[in-house]
């Protein structure tokens, strides 16, 4: 059993879960895996590491004959995860910033989805990533786009003279553990899980030492559309400010 104190989900599995579901939110479904896949290009040669892998949304997206290793702190979302997996899918509960107690090294790809940005000692987990895979893997991160997406520091504004909806940034460049509070709109205090903000810069400098060269950064806006008065200002900066951030990077052959 993985001790679990101070990983920042205790007490928000459920939450979660239930905010994600078996197959992801609006996000993953519409935006994040119909751009997420196609970058894997996944084949029945392919193996693997879905580092923090949650409920297996992935999982359940990728070609049947794919070789799947899953990991994830969490006991209660591999519960979830478990559900339908097939044969060549298999879930291990593990910290992903410790070593891993999985003996293979020749994954040809590893993925962290939404994962990172909630992740104290990203290094580690960088660490793990290139250790269990083989020469010249893949590494696919997506997060919360870190230069737009700051929890607290970041906000939408609306300029009435140019009739402009804008990005308000209040902070980038100091590195953030913000607090992030599950059921926000239940007055009452309850349990909470953490955000932790870097500048790209930082990402950069984490990568490289773990020994990943960033082949490519992808930036991907909501699909969504408004309604309204406010729509041509709101559709066009929905276009403008990407939600999230995806580095496609490759494992170094020292």
């Amino acid at each position: 059993m993985v001790n679990r104190r101070n990983t920042g989900w205790e007490g928000v599995e459920k939450w979660y879960g239930s905010l994600v579901g078996e197959e992801g939110h609006y996000y993953h479904q519409h935006v994040i895996l119909p751009r997420l896949l196609p970058l894997l290009n996944l084949d029945k040669g392919s193996k693997l590491l879905d580092l923090a892998c949650g409920q297996g949304v992935l999982a359940r997206q990728i070609p049947k004959e794919t070789l799947y290793q899953g990991v994830d702190i969490s006991d209660s979302l591999l519960k979830q995860a478990e559900k339908g997996k097939l044969s060549t899918q298999t879930f291990t509960t593990a910290d992903i910033c410790k070593p891993l107690p999985i003996k293979e090294k020749d994954f040809t790809h590893a993925t962290i989805i939404l994962a990172l940005q909630n992740v104290e000692g990203p290094e580690h987990a960088l660490k793990n990533a290139a250790k269990h895979l083989g020469p010249s893997g893949k590494l696919v991160i997506v997060l919360n786009h870190p230069c737009f997406r700051i929890p607290r520091q970041s906000h939408w504004g609306v300029d009435e003279t140019k009739k402009l909806q804008y990005r308000r940034i209040d902070r980038y460049l100091t590195p953030l553990k913000i607090p992030i509070q599950a059921h926000p709109s239940q007055k009452q205090a309850s349990a909470k899980t953490w955000s932790f903000h870097r500048p790209l810069s930082e990402y950069s400098t984490l990568l490289a030492t773990a020994g990943f060269a960033i082949l490519q950064i992808k930036e991907w806006v909501s699909d969504k559309k408004s309604t309204g008065k406010a729509a041509t200002m709101e559709n066009r900066a929905r276009s403008e400010f990407p939600l999230f951030l995806t580095f496609v990077c490759q494992k170094i052959v020292s």
